[in-house]
This record gives structure tokens, C-alpha cells and sequence, in this order.
């Protein structure tokens, strides 16, 4: 997500429904099969913890995993992928497919219905989007929508998506990611968001499950929707709930007593390497696509546009003098024990396309260089001791992010050519505060759909969602480009050239890519199927 983010990047104990809430103090409570009488599976509820967080519950108002994981078991998608497989599958649609160079049309199955009992047609496909567009909340995805011209709904069961860019090999998988979620047009209104409860409350859901019970940020219960017609059929468990940690080394006790079945997202890696060793348990690892940076402010870092001392040349020097003096390695081996990996550009490794250009133009193969440092910085008339203020989130990104960041202020700071003003704030207020307040600041990515556009668009096209004044007209021509190349070695180069142009200006500083981690019950199936390349945690494969 975000930030997806970090989609990334992105606490919960999934007990059954509202009946259940009462023991989220003492664990899950199994129920006879078939006891509930609710529909969906007949397998016991099963319960997972996280120490995400939940900034909204609607689309248009969120852009990170903790949200993202709750509207992918409530609401419905034009196109989703089935667990184990991050390729797009019908999910409301019947048909989807490009109709002309620049037509994307999606035909709808007839009869379909919100939990509420509203129709579902192609009004609230079409209203879905066009809100997304209108309101462009900057904690929300809409610039995953860059390349649409307009959306039109000539009959209750078609919507055609006009786009600026022809054959876009990336729209399909845009259809299934934090932008993609539809909507109840009886229900969210086109140009305001809508408060968590009131979505709870309207019964606005039209995916595989349903919200039984909402507690932001603490408890979230779930039941099957009957009315749910999609890829992923009914549930394996015959109920589901999230349950949200403040701290880590609750969540790993929880795990560790059986209170919970999955422990998912964030333990640290001592915890995951002491749990490996607890014959109770698996630790389930799958690919990774998280990817951790640093986000530079344009307007507000060092001599950036809206400060006293405005010169792009300089604050550009600074941005590359942080490149030349991270020691990325240190920081995976010291902080994370290699469960993390260096990275060197801002498309992980193992993605078509992905180079390494920030190991080639910074510091010395990979490893810091104070003396390039110090020399951009004086090329470009820098005065030294660079004052930069640097935030993180302790919370959201797990409890080693302050070891992270410390570690990256003492590399920094270490030859003197800069003085860092570390601070950390919570999730919440971060994610409103990030836009307008942070010169340069922490974010987490986890893919919204398992192509390498998704690690461009967001971040470099003109209107992406950082929102923070990085333009460069010819990195948004390109991005714009490569997303319509049909051929496959054309685009891989298109792609690459992206990186180097984007290494230059360095609008974000990558730091490290990880891998998906889930710790769950030896009693608990599934888990793996759920820890695919699509980056979506089902909880509807989860059985016991």
C-alpha cells in the first residue's frame, strides 16, 4: 500500500463475529461446525494479530496495509486474484478486456447485491472511481488512476474505462489493487469521505465477508456475505476478526500462548528467530515486495522551495550525500538479521526490470564513501553540519524501526557533514502530518500489484502520492510511456532507464527489501497459500 505503506507498507487476532468479542481476552473460541448458522465455511474461527493500523475504511481514504488488509475481505473488486496467484481473475466481472487501444471494458454479472441488499451495478462501479478522482485525498491511492480519462457506465452491467495512455499493460492489475475497491453509491458520497462506523453501519460490503462488529484499531469482527459473488467463493472458517497490538511483544506472546492462530505483521526478527525454535509453531515465510526509504520534502528539507534558503542545485547535493553515506548492509545485518536485504533501487529485486543503479552511483560498490559526500556537498557550496530533521513511525513499522532509524542518523552524522533532529510519531497523526510536516521522513511499501510500474507511478509520476514536489516532466513522460509498450524488451529497458533517472534526482533514498513473515498454529491451514506474489493476507483461505 501503501505507504501502502507503505503499501506497504502495511496488530489483529481475528476472533469469529461479535458474539465472540468477549474472549479476545482469552483466545478463540471454537464453535461446533456449523453452529454459527451463518454461511461460508464450517472450519472454527480463526484468529490473526497484527500491529497495523486501520487509518480508514474507505478506499478513497487510505493507502497503507493495515486498511488495505480489512477492505480486501469486505469489499468486492472488478478484478481480484485468486489465493496463490497474483495474476487478475474476474471477480465482479463476467468479462474484461481492451475493446479498443484506449477502451478497457468490464462486463458486470447480472443480479448482484451489497450486503444491504442495494443493487450493485455499474453505477457504483463508475461512482466509485469518478470519487476516487474527485476527492484525491493525499493519504489516499487515486494516482494509481494516473492514466484514466474518464469512466462511463452505458448500461447497468457495462463500465468502460477510458484511458489516456493505449493498451496499458498495467491496468488490470490496477483494477485489483488499494484503488480498486467498489463501492456502495447509496452509501459513500462522491465528494467526502466516510467515517469508519458509518460503513459499518450501512452494511456497505460486497465482498467475501462482512464487518459483524468494529472496534477501530482494537477489534475487528467478521462474518461470510452471502450475497458475495466473486473469484474468491465462501470462507474456509465459518468466522474471522482482527485484533490490533500497540506492541509487539504482546503479539508475540499471544502466539506464543495460543490465543491467537497467526501472528502477521510486525514481529522483530529476534522474536521470528526465537519462534522458528517453538514446536508449537510454523513460521510461514513468502516473496517479498516490501520495500523500506527515506522520503525527501522538496519544499521543506534543506534549501528546499519554500524555505528561506531555496536552491534546488543544494538540496539536491543534500539528498545525494545521505545516498553516499548509508550503509545499508550494517543496518540489515545489525537490525534486522538479514531478514531484510539491501536495496539499491526503488524496484525490489526479483521484479522484471529491476537494476541496482544507487550501488553503482553512490558510495563505493554499496558501501558508504564520506569523501564523495563531502565533495557533492562542496561542489554545490553546502555549509556543513546539514541541520535535517528526520522523522519515523514506531508503530506502524514494526518495533526495530527506531533501531533502524537511529542507525541511520549515527551513519549520517558520523563524519560530521550532517546534524540529524530524529523524532518519531504514531501512526495516525503520522500519516496526516507527513505531507505537511516532515522535511524528510520514513515510509514502508508494499506492492498494490506485482509489477514494477507499481514501484514508479506512485512514487515519480507529477501527481504522485508522496505529495512531495518532486516533478521531472521527462521521468512522467516515461512512466507514462512504458505502461503502453507491449513489448516485453522494449518496456524491461524503458523501465530500467526510469531508475537511473529517478537515482539521480533521488526524491526517496531506498533503504531495504523484505519478505513476507506469518507466524501461525501447527494446527492452522493454509497460510501459505496466502503469502503469494499478489501482497493481499486472505483470511478466507485460513482454516483449522
Amino acid at each position: 500500500m501503501s505507504a501502502r505503506y507503505s503499501r506497504l507498507s502495511r496488530a489483529a487476532v481475528v476472533l469469529a463475529a461479535s458474539a465472540l468479542a468477549l474472549s479476545a481476552c482469552t483466545g478463540p473460541a471454537a464453535s461446533p461446525e456449523g453452529e454459527s448458522g451463518e454461511p461460508g465455511g464450517t472450519g472454527a474461527p480463526i484468529t490473526v494479530g497484527t500491529t497495523d493500523k486501520v487509518t480508514s475504511l474507505d478506499p478513497a481514504g487510505s493507502y497503507d496495509n493495515g486498511s488495505f488488509m480489512v477492505m480486501n475481505q469486505v469489499f468486492p473488486f472488478l478484478l481480484n486474484s485468486e489465493p496463490g496467484s497474483p495474476d487478475p481473475s474476474n471477480d465482479l466481472a463476467e468479462s474484461a478486456e481492451f475493446t479498443s487501444p484506449t477502451d478497457f471494458t468490464v462486463k458486470l454479472k447480472p443480479g448482484l447485491k451489497w450486503a444491504n441488499g442495494h443493487d450493485l451495478d455499474s453505477k457504483d462501479v463508475k461512482h466509485s472511481f469518478d470519487r476516487q478522482l474527485k476527492i484525491a485525498d493525499p493519504n489516499g491511492p487515486s494516482s494509481l488512476l494516473g492514466n484514466v480519462e474518464s469512466i462511463e457506465a452505458p448500461d447497468a452491467t457495462t463500465v468502460v474505462f477510458k484511458l489516456k495512455v493505449a493498451n496499458d499493460q498495467t491496468f488490470p492489475q490496477v483494477l485489483t489493487s488499494p484503488v480498486g475497491p467498489i463501492v456502495d453509491d447509496e452509501v459513500f458520497p462522491a465528494d467526502k469521505l466516510v467515517d469508519d462506523q458509518a460503513i459499518v453501519d450501512a452494511k456497505a460490503f460486497g465482498g467475501q465477508y462482512v464487518i459483524d462488529s468494529y472496534s477501530k484499531n482494537s477489534l475487528v469482527s467478521f462474518k461470510a456475505n452471502e450475497a458475495y459473488n466473486g473469484v474468491l467463493g465462501a470462507p474456509a472458517n465459518n468466522a474471522a476478526a482482527i485484533k490490533y497490538y500497540a506492541d509487539a511483544n504482546n503479539l508475540k506472546l499471544e502466539i506464543q500462548q495460543g490465543k491467537i492462530d497467526v501472528a502477521w505483521r510486525s514481529l522483530t526478527p529476534t522474536d521470528i528467530e526465537d519462534l522458528e525454535k517453538d514446536d508449537k509453531l510454523t513460521v510461514h515465510k513468502g516473496p517479498g515486495g516490501e520495500l523500506r526509504y527515506i522520503v525527501f520534502n522538496f519544499d521543506s528539507m534543506p534549501y528546499g522551495a519554500k524555505t528561506d534558503e531555496a536552491d534546488a542545485a543544494k538540496a539536491k547535493a543534500v539528498r545525494q550525500a545521505a545516498a553516499h553515506l548509508i550503509d545499508r548492509q550494517a543496518i540489515a545485518t545489525n537490525v534486522y538479521k538479514d531478514t531484510y536485504t539491501p536495496a539499491y533501487s526503488f524496484v525490489p529485486q526479483g521484479f522484471t526490470g529491476a537494476i541496482e543503479p544507487l550501488k553503482e552511483m553512490y558510495g563505493t560498490d554499496g558501501k558508504p564513501d564520506a569523501d564523495k559526500a563531502k565533495k557533492v556537498l562542496e561542489d554545490a557550496g553546502v555549509e556543513t553540519p546539514v541541520k535535517l530533521a528526520l522523522q519515523y513511525n514506531p508503530d506502524h513499522y514494526g518495533p526495530n524501526s527506531g533501531d533502524e532509524y537511529a542507525a541511520v542518523k549515527k551513519q549520517l552524522e558520523a563524519d560530521k557533514l550532517f546534524q540529524i533532529d530524529l523524532k518519531s510519531t504514531e501512526w495516525v497523526t503520522y500519516q496526516k502530518q507527513r505531507v505537511t510536516d516532515y522535511p524528510a521522513y520514513q515510509l514502508g511499501w508494499f506492492p498494490d500489484y506485482s509489477d514494477a510500474d507499481n514501484y514508479l507511478s506512485p512514487f515519480f509520476a507529477k501527481e504522485n502520492f508522496l505529495s512531495n514536489g518532486y516533478d521531472n516532466a521527462e521521468v512522467d513522460k516515461l512512466i507514462s510511456e512504458q505502461r503502453g509498450q507491449s513489448d516485453a524488451a522494449e518496456r524491461t529497458a524503458s523501465i530500467e532507464e526510469l531508475q537511473r533517472m529517478v537515482a539521480e534526482d533521488l526524491s526517496t533514498l531506498p533503504l531495504l527489501q523484505g519478505s513476507q513473515v506469518a507466524i501461525a498454529g501447527k494446527d492452522v491451514q493454509n497460510v501459505d497459500t496466502t503469502l503469494d506474489a499478489s501482497f493481499k493476507f486472505r483470511l478466507g483461505v485460513l482454516s483449522k
